[in-house]
């Protein structure tokens, strides 16, 4: 249970809020790489941390990422010509380019232009794992681009799904990261099964285990931390645990366990205070990694049938999420279709920001606790000087973090599943239950 004022804390990342200042320490994701795959295209809206921004590729290939207002009349920029290496404005053809500097003011003399000295709002972007990523902060605190961890290698395949959520932030990022829910709200879509891991099939993922109360264990990292839900297997269960690593690397990612066939992770992006865009990824090298097609098909965000081109959603609160309650009668659990569909209607159910102050929380939140804690003294921190939770010592490359998913001796140390050597051991916390 949170305070008032941390509840706000947590909650609110625009203009000078603590937490979107921590956010802006870091690399995001703005958009996807095919909503402007074609050079001098059409440019696309971009809001985040309650920010409008337009996002566009030029002649050659490069992303720009700039004020949506162009800085003249403050007319849209995304109704403008993208030509020649940047935006021209169709009000009156003032130019601006990826860098923020105003090529071109035809509608002034010639020494106007010469003369300006103010720049447009530009920021710096890169390419990888099918995003486009922007920082948000000053020039002089960014740190290189490093591909996510769900891209560690250039040919890594990821598909993606996207939608936005009407609700803060932080309700998504709480539900990403509870491993206790998926036992009863996912329950139609996420069976028990005699399997020695969990699995991945066209219509349903399958589980080792008919455990719904997990026994929980955290772990801080320098770059954010890792918990263990431990489950009774169905076979050997008095020798062996059924044991789920969730990840949490600062301050959007989310690396879900994985199952036989492909890697999963969620991404969390606050749009404002109060919406947030909402990207679920499958990954991997192997074959069994779903296509982009089939990934959104398979999570009832398919678009043109499940979002709309501008990534909202068919099945919203007005319309009770299209629940089925005859199909609930015929034994599904929530009548609600797609995984991610089931989340939002919890996520969005709690109002724009939860209200935290009057929970009742319980062991199995041992995870949710850790993260809020974590997430409000790190935004304290830096608003007090110190360096942003991620960007801290001991360092750890993003390509050697990941999660873990899997049936295990229970002699066998958790903190140990799922990492690298060049990961293990710097780890800058205890285990926690």
């Amino acid at each position: 249970m949170l305070t008032q004022a941390e509840n706000e804390l947590l909650a609110r990342v625009e203009g000078a809020a603590p937490m979107g200042q921590l956010m802006r320490q870091h690399w995001l994701p703005v958009c996807l790489s095919e909503e402007i795959d074609e050079p001098e295209g059409k440019p696309v809206r971009v809001q985040i941390l309650g920010e409008k921004l337009v996002a566009y590729r030029d002649g050659e290939g490069h992303v720009g990422l700039v004020g949506e207002f162009c800085p003249h009349r403050k007319a849209s920029l995304v109704y403008g010509r993208n030509e020649e290496g940047g935006l021209r404005c169709l009000y009156h053809g003032w130019k601006v380019n990826a860098e923020g500097t105003v090529l071109e003011m035809p509608s002034e003399p010639p020494e106007a232009c010469a003369a300006q000295r103010f720049r447009h709002p530009a920021y710096p972007t890169a390419e990888a794992g099918g995003f486009v990523w922007a920082y948000l902060g000053a020039r002089e605190t960014m740190p290189e681009f490093e591909a996510p961890p769900f891209a560690p290698h250039e040919t890594t395949r990821v598909a993606i799904a996207k939608a936005i959520v009407h609700c803060n932030w932080a309700q998504v990022v709480e539900g990403q990261i509870d491993s206790a829910h998926s036992s009863s709200l996912h329950s139609s879509d996420m069976v028990p099964a005699r399997v020695g891991r969990a699995g991945a099939g066209a219509k349903s993922w399958t589980r080792p285990s008919t455990d719904r109360a997990p026994r929980m264990q955290v772990q801080l990292t320098s770059y954010g931390f890792r918990y263990a839900a431990i489950r009774r297997p169905i076979a050997q269960a008095a020798t062996h645990d059924y044991v789920r690593v969730t990840t949490f690397v600062a301050p959007v990612i989310s690396l879900i366990p994985p199952n036989a066939s492909y890697n999963v992770a969620q991404v969390t992006v606050p749009i404002d205070d109060h919406s947030c865009w909402f990207y679920f990824m499958a990954w991997g090298d192997g074959p069994d990694v779903p296509s982009t097609e089939t990934w959104r098909k398979f999570l009832a965000l398919e678009p043109g049938v499940d979002v709309d081109a501008n990534w909202h959603r068919a099945r919203v609160r007005d319309n009770d999420y299209k629940q089925d309650r005859m199909l609930m009668r015929l034994g599904n659990y929530t009548g609600i279709k797609g995984i991610p569909a089931q989340d939002m209607a919890m996520w969005e159910s709690m109002g724009v920001i939860a209200d935290r102050t009057s929970e009742r929380l319980g062991a199995s939140d041992i995870a949710i606790v850790q993260w809020r804690r974590l997430m409000i003294e790190a935004a304290r921190a830096l608003a007090d000087g110190a360096p942003a939770l991620g960007r801290t010592e001991p360092r750890v490359a993003l390509r050697d973090i990941a999660s873990f998913e899997g049936v295990v001796p229970k002699t066998e140390d958790w903190r140990s599943l799922g990492t690298t050597e060049a990961e293990r051991g710097r780890f800058t916390g205890q285990a926690a239950e």
